[in-house]
């Protein structure tokens, strides 16, 4: 008995001491997050070509709008075609958008119908019939509104060098629930303490589904775009930095998306994006492990895609814990408030960083006063959703319902 509580206690500190470790890095990192030092690039300024890409399924409600907002871009007229992917729709999305005077590429396949299968499809066709004709694309979801300045923000990082760049993820809908403005809350703390952070550090940002911008140069060098997961966004981001490639990051490059309003499609979004995960953990965990020249840059992307395994042992030392103080009585009790404490202090810190990431970005803490109010309800059910995504081997990818219109107008 006393050999097996020496070996579950050294396995319960070590664990405890990795958790210790990346909870410290992530914490430093978020810190540098809220700090106001700008980073400036030389570059020389040039137009270049951009194609704006927006795969879309039954998005006849809301696909004219984000048309109308690429359209009226403060940049060079003419240097942004707009491209719709109408990926297995039955409504008019293919009508309205080639009405609103976007070129359209109208595919069907019953068996790979996610975003990243549409966009490897249609990369593959543009490589072979337009290969040069543009120098970069930017992608976008078909609910999204783009802030008038994007391509002028984008062209300026693509001029200073920069081959792949996540754009400011903003949420149009934030104040419409308490879901909204949690996933709002999300958004704001992960695009200020995680992109911008990280940017500002010399590592990579990630892609963040939507809003962002890839060189053709990259393209070409990668030979397409390649789906193996339901997440794309992840699968690019990981492709990207084992092959060497770092992502930028341009916070006034804004685009403006919509989330679930209630709680059981939140529920579906979240458990797909958590599945995504565990493929892409599964897929390129090992590539970035097994590169000969690792980088800082490799090691930061490791620690972020290591972040579901981590959940389950963390589960794994809660439990060793347990077991090693009701072995050891008298220390039950000592326990049982360390882990009040904690959690108390997770908490704190957690609504404290959000906050200090609403007032130095000035947002409108009236606008989402219910999503910090509920905020440890929405992120517990999110850890819930992270253990469930471990039993599902597939998921089945579901549209958002739009329940209004939203113009760049209401907007900007």
């Amino acid at each position: 008995m006393a050999k097996l509580l020496e070996v579950l206690l050294i396995l319960q500190v070590m664990l405890s001491l990795i958790f210790a470790i990346l909870g410290i890095y992530q914490l430093v990192v978020c810190i540098i997050g809220l700090t106001k030092k700008k980073i400036s690039n030389e570059y020389k300024y040039k137009n270049h070509k951009f194609m704006a890409v927006i795969p879309a399924h039954n998005e006849e409600k809301v696909i004219a709008n984000i048309i109308e907002s690429l359209k009226n871009q403060n940049y060079k007229q003419g240097y942004v075609d707009i491209y719709v992917i109408a990926d297995n729709c039955t409504d008019k999305t293919a009508q309205i958008a080639r009405d609103e005077g976007a070129y359209v590429y109208e595919r069907f396949d019953s068996e790979k119908k996610t975003k990243g299968f549409a966009l490897e499809w249609f990369f593959n066709q543009i490589l072979e019939t337009k290969p040069d004709d543009y120098d970069a694309f930017c992608v976008f979801d078909a609910d999204n509104i783009v802030s008038r300045d994007f391509f002028k923000e984008m062209n300026k990082k693509l001029c200073g060098g920069e081959k792949i760049v996540q754009g400011y993820r903003d949420i149009k809908n934030a104040g419409d629930t308490w879901v909204t403005a949690n996933y709002a809350l999300f958004y704001w703390v992960m695009n200020r303490c995680y992109h911008y952070s990280r940017y500002k550090l010399g590592l990579s940002p990630l892609i963040n589904g939507t809003g962002f911008m890839v060189s053709m140069s990259v393209l070409k060098e990668m030979n397409g775009w390649h789906s193996k997961t339901i997440t794309e966004d992840i699968e690019m981001s990981l492709l990207s930095i084992a092959r060497g490639y770092k992502i930028g990051w341009a916070k006034d490059a804004v685009v403006y998306d919509e989330q679930p309003l209630g709680f059981k499609q939140s529920w579906t979004q979240r458990l797909r994006w958590s599945v995504g995960h565990i493929q892409c953990f599964k897929e390129y965990f090992s590539e970035l492990a097994k590169q000969k020249d690792v980088t800082p840059t490799m090691i930061d992307a490791g620690v972020y895609i290591f972040g579901m395994p981590m959940l389950l042992l963390s589960i794994i030392n809660f439990i060793l814990t347990v077991i090693i103080y009701a072995m050891i009585p008298y220390k039950f009790l000592m326990l049982n408030e360390v882990l009040k404490i904690i959690s108390i202090l997770t908490l704190c810190v957690m609504l404290l960083l959000s906050v200090l990431t609403l007032i130095h970005d000035k947002k409108s803490l009236k606008k989402i006063w219910k999503g910090i109010v509920t905020a440890p309800l929405f992120f517990f059910s999110w850890t819930l959703i992270n253990l469930i995504a471990f039993t599902k081997k597939k998921i089945e990818w579901k549209p958002i319902e739009h329940v209004k219109s939203v113009n760049i107008n209401e907007i900007q």
